[in-house]
């Protein structure tokens, strides 16, 4: 597959995530798919168990930001701002393709937090 077309495909990947597309939102994967979630040790096997699991999720997002996807041959990244009853999550997925669909995928969620003080005059405040 091309990048292009990677890239096309993560396009509407995320726009029918971001609309709650599920049957979409889950096109892009192979069916022996792997999805980990690094920070509470789960990994998904299947596409469809990653489609029953993200369907059941009892807090649906209300809002979703993609912030840039960047990538090269079979190795795509997504950064990208999720909202979940009203609090962001800032959120990191890295997919690995193999003929021209999603087989493994590392997703990692980080919450925001106040910046210290004592490095404010090193910093730039962004938004």
């Amino acid at each position: 597959m091309q990048e292009e077309q990677i890239r096309e495909a993560l396009n509407a990947h995320w726009l029918a995530s971001a609309a709650g597309d599920a049957n979409a939102e889950h096109d892009i994967y192979a069916d022996d798919a792997i999805c980990d979630y690094p920070q509470s040790g789960e990994r998904i096997f299947g596409r469809s168990n990653l489609q029953a699991l993200r369907s059941h999720h009892p807090g649906k997002p209300s809002g979703f930001q993609v912030k840039r996807i960047v990538g090269k041959g079979d190795l795509w990244i997504t950064e990208y701002t999720i909202v979940y009853q009203g609090r962001s999550a800032y959120t990191v997925s890295i997919m690995e393709f193999r003929d021209g669909k999603v087989v493994h995928e590392t997703q990692y969620f980080a919450d925001p937090f106040e910046a210290p003080a004592w490095r404010s005059q090193w910093v730039q405040r962004i938004g």
